[in-house]
């Protein structure tokens, strides 16, 4: 018997392949529900033992995967099924195979090569306290593991000579890490927008979701690739759960970008089944490898309704449930959805109905492709204009730079240090500090609070609950929205140092409904 993962989502259940060698006519049948892919290892793992300089049994070998209920694809079962074999046979001692797992495609010439998911069964392994051996093209998913426990094998021939203890592999030694994630974009960057960055600061520190409504080119996609640069790095244990996703997928594991949340920005013709995942066996989406970080919809009124709806359910959960007739699988999807959308379809629009070559019923149902309940989910609505001034501005720091360069000596001071810009490292300090706070407070984020958590942790004053109520009503939203702008205004005194929610932060969180302001403003025409 020898010891393997199947893959089931994120979940690596265990598989023992238990081989039978018997007289009879030389047949190899592989059962225990195998898909396509592991039914063709009969001949890859013949053909690989033989090539290997090993002898393959002429016999009637029947080859069972237990549990025989779990569907198993993919070729990772070769190694051990080939080395199953080979004990079934005694071609070779099980020496500690009982307690040894085994992963690998094999090659004809008997050379294991990589496989997808490695990570998350190495994961599963080590809890049960066994060693591995995965292909030496696995070696940087295996490196990431803190403890060493698993041993690189290039080919079939290394795997038999480790477990007859002819040539002993070493451990996989764990991998030194940077401690911060390189090469992230700077919000210094972004010119003007200062509401915009505010929005960003929110965003983070409090975990909402952000929506910018712009004219084109005003930099919405710029400040959404910031929001990244504002949020604290990944703990390592939340770090190893996404490069556990990334695994699933085959992406190649880049060390820079460890503890560095993702960023996913999907096409707005993406599919249901692309964003939310899927297929006949059921793959992750774009929302669980936005996991633990930001999934950004651009063009979010060019997006299919139908696609867009079925955020809502993981937006609340932060998880998703795929089911198939075979099988059900869940996928974690605990992301923070930054969305991105032009105020009219023509794209001229800017607050004044006389700028746009779009008639204002144009417009609404050019809005309209949009949903009320998606809407309801999205925390901060902000506007984003164009601003002139702001590369007026940009001029004079640059022409005030060139001055200074030009001036000879060292006490020449820059721009930089006379106008010194607001930096990433500096609001992620603020962000680390509010989100400590927080989680001392109760144990979680502010977008997370229940609706009961939120009447506790953000009680007011009997006239400010009537004002919020009022405004509530004026903008015709809903129960949701009530409570997620008291969320969002907890975030603003926590920013703030503040133990009490004063009409200060309730105005504050009511000036981010940009979309609700402009749809009551065209109503009005």
């Amino acid at each position: 018997m020898v010891l393997t993962r199947a893959q089931l989502g994120m979940e690596s259940p265990l598989v023992r392949v238990e081989v039978n060698v018997a007289r009879g006519v030389p047949s190899l049948q592989i059962i225990g529900m195998p898909e396509t892919t592991v039914r063709e290892a009969r001949d890859r793992v013949k053909t690989a033992i033989l090539n290997s300089g090993l002898e393959f049994p002429v016999a009637r070998i029947t080859i069972n995967l237990s549990p025989a209920e779990l569907p198993k694809q993919g070729a990772r079962f070769d190694l051990a099924i080939a080395l199953g074999i080979l004990v079934a046979n005694e071609t070779i001692e099980e020496g500690e195979l009982p307690h040894l797992e085994c992963y690998g495609e094999l090659a004809l010439d008997g050379a294991v090569r990589r496989i997808d998911g490695v990570l998350p069964a190495l994961i599963a392994a080590q809890k049960a306290q066994h060693c591995a051996l995965v292909p030496a093209a696995n070696r940087a998913e295996a490196a990431l593991l803190r403890e060493p426990s698993a041993y690189a094998v290039a080919s079939l021939a290394a795997a038999v000579r480790h477990i007859e203890k002819i040539s002993i592999l070493p451990f996989i030694e764990p991998q030194l890490l940077p401690p911060q994630p390189q090469g992230v974009a700077d919000i210094a960057d972004v010119h003007g927008q200062e509401q915009a960055k505010r929005a960003l600061l929110l965003a983070a520190a409090g975990g909402h979701h952000v929506l910018f409504v712009g004219p084109p080119g005003t930099g919405k996609t710029m400040l959404a690739q910031r929001l990244i640069g504002l949020m604290p790095p990944l703990p390592e244990q939340e770090a190893l759960e996404v490069a556990a996703i990334s695994s699933l997928t085959g992406a190649k594991f880049q060390p820079e970008h460890w503890r560095q949340r993702p960023f996913r920005a999907p096409h707005h013709s993406c599919s249901a089944a692309a964003l939310v995942g899927g297929g006949s066996i059921p793959r992750p989406g774009e929302i669980t490898l936005a996991h633990r970080g930001i999934l950004f919809m651009d063009e979010l009124t060019e997006t299919p309704r139908h696609v867009l709806d079925s955020l809502r359910e993981p937006l609340e959960s932060g998880r998703v449930s795929i089911s198939r007739a075979r099988q059900q699988v869940t996928f974690p999807a605990r992301f923070q959805l930054v969305c991105a959308l032009n105020p009219s379809p023509c794209g001229t629009f800017n607050g004044d109905i006389q700028s746009s070559r779009s008639t204002p019923e144009q417009i609404l149902k050019y809005l309209g492709k949009i949903s009320g309940p998606f809407l309801d989910r999205i925390d901060l609505q902000v506007d984003v204009p164009r601003q002139p001034e702001a590369l007026r501005s940009m001029h004079g720091k640059q022409h005030s730079n060139s001055k200074h360069s030009s001036n000879n000596g060292p006490d020449s001071v820059s721009d930089t240090e006379t106008s010194p810009q607001t930096t990433s490292a500096l609001l992620q300090a603020a962000v680390v500090a509010a989100q400590q706070q927080q989680i001392a407070r109760q144990g979680c984020l502010n977008h997370a609070l229940s609706a009961k958590e939120v009447e506790r942790v953000a009680a007011l004053q009997p006239e400010d609950h009537e004002f919020l109520v009022t405004a509530m009503e004026t903008l015709m939203l809903s129960h949701r929205a009530y409570h997620r702008t008291l969320r969002l205004a907890r975030t603003i005194a926590d920013l703030a140092e503040a133990q009490q929610l004063c009409r200060e932060h309730l105005l504050e969180a009511l000036s981010y409904r940009a979309l609700d302001a402009l749809l009551s403003q065209l109503r009005a025409l």
